[in-house]
């Protein structure tokens, strides 16, 4: 059976090494894929995002399965174009994909289905954002509307900070077009959990939970990056808080988006903050998080391809889905300067690294000695299996120290926060 997975990074490096544990798959395309992917499937130059190229290589690859894991792709209709030919998909439509590429569409759909959430505003004028957060209570958030990376979200201690921000955001073009409309949100607090969710547009199965960790250094602090590191299963999500969130938020969600005629197929991603009032939906995404597909794919015990063929064909149950008893760590390798300027093409020695943890290729390259180079912001995702979350993160640290390139950043703190029940 021939498998096209579209995205290039550690998300579908850990989608794939999941996806070969099912002796009918035999060979897979990636589209582009990286160099580390490249040691598991075929990969080719295709944008993610050049989706007239990737219908054209499906029709000639005679292609039985697609798994479109990136945002944008799912966003433009990947999925639309590919089920036009007969091509079976992971992954929602561009409809039912309006949950990540909209946060105004979200917020509306949450509002409009008591879906518990922060307090919000939604603009598309500056200068009316702008009075908004004259008279606003802070710190606030400020979303952009659009897709951004992982990176269109701002938190403000005051008014001064808001107005610079929301000036670069709706005029300055910080966020490209994702930014010419915005949500300003209520500030929550609590702890952040995520769980990723298997859903068929009826049922929905969530995932072992995790915690990400958004901020580029020590101690959550530093700009926010696509993730530099994350732990499943995430302690401070409870039975009880699990019991609730399926209740209040996973269930009344996945019956919204049908309702609305959008319904949700593929992996639904619910960030979480665990407030003093219960949990609240921070954002969802439309498809497996980055690098949480990287912690959370290794203690999946059941057959992921056969998952992914239940929920494209509305037949998903819960005990389809099975998770080991154990922890994981994976911490993220950025090149120096992430996620702001940062230089490329560094030789990458991995010493033995993979001896004691898998390293899942996020940004790199060959170069014409046939050698690993640096090719991204967040390079490496070095991830650690164990029986407890404290002895995974020591795995997960003693491989990645054995990593080393010109200008190497990693946190050295993923994973304490749990540890110590913060």
């Amino acid at each position: 059976m021939n498998l096209l997975i579209v995205g290039g990074g550690g998300r579908e490096h850990a989608i794939i090494r999941a996806l070969k544990k099912n002796p009918e798959v035999e060979l897979v395309y990636a589209l582009p894929g990286n160099a580390g992917i490249g040691q598991m499937a075929e990969c080719h130059p295709i944008p993610a995002t050049d989706i007239d190229a990737i219908v054209d290589f499906a029709k000639s690859h005679k292609i039985d399965f697609a798994v479109v894991a990136q945002d944008d792709p799912l966003a433009l209709g990947c999925v639309d174009r590919l089920n036009e030919l007969g091509i079976p998909c992971f992954g929602p439509d561009a409809k039912a994909a309006q949950i990540e590429a909209s946060k105004i569409f979200s917020k509306n759909l949450m509002k409009k289905y008591g879906i518990p959430t922060a307090a919000y505003e939604t603009f598309s004028d500056c200068e009316k954002a702008v009075d908004y957060l004259k008279t606003a209570s802070y710190p606030i958030v400020l979303k952009a509307d659009g897709l951004a990376l992982g990176k269109g979200v701002v938190i403000c201690q005051n008014f001064s900070e808001a107005e610079t921000e929301i000036r670069e955001m709706m005029l300055g073009g910080k966020f490209g077009k994702s930014g010419a409309n915005v949500v300003i949100e209520e500030f929550l607090e609590g702890p952040e959990v995520t769980v990723l969710s298997f859903t068929d547009g009826k049922t929905v199965v969530p995932m072992v939970s995790s915690m990400d960790h958004k901020r580029a250094l020590d101690g959550d602090k530093g700009l926010n990056t696509g993730g530099m590191g994350v732990i499943a299963p995430n302690p401070l999500y409870t039975p009880e808080i699990a019991e609730r969130c399926m209740k209040e938020i996973f269930v009344p969600t996945i019956e919204a988006m049908r309702k609305e005629g959008r319904p949700f197929k593929g992996c639904l991603y619910f960030g979480l903050m665990l407030t003093k009032n219960g949990p609240k939906v921070i954002e969802y995404n439309c498809r497996f998080g980055d690098p949480e597909a990287q912690a959370v794919l290794p203690l999946l015990k059941s057959d992921l391809f056969n998952i992914m063929r239940a929920v494209e064909t509305e037949t998903l149950s819960p005990s389809m889905v099975e998770f080991e008893k154990a922890s994981t760590c994976c911490v993220m390798i950025a090149s120096g300067g992430y996620p702001e300027k940062y230089q490329k093409g560094f030789a990458i020695d991995f010493g033995a690294s993979e001896e004691t943890a898998f390293v899942y290729h996020s940004g790199t390259k060959l170069n014409d000695e046939g050698k690993f180079v640096t090719n991204g912001g967040r390079v490496l995702g070095v991830v650690a299996k164990a029986d407890t979350l404290e002895n995974a993160i020591s795995k997960s640290y003693f491989a990645a120290n054995q990593i080393t390139f010109e200008g190497k950043h990693m946190r050295t703190d993923i994973g304490q926060r749990a540890l110590k029940g913060e």
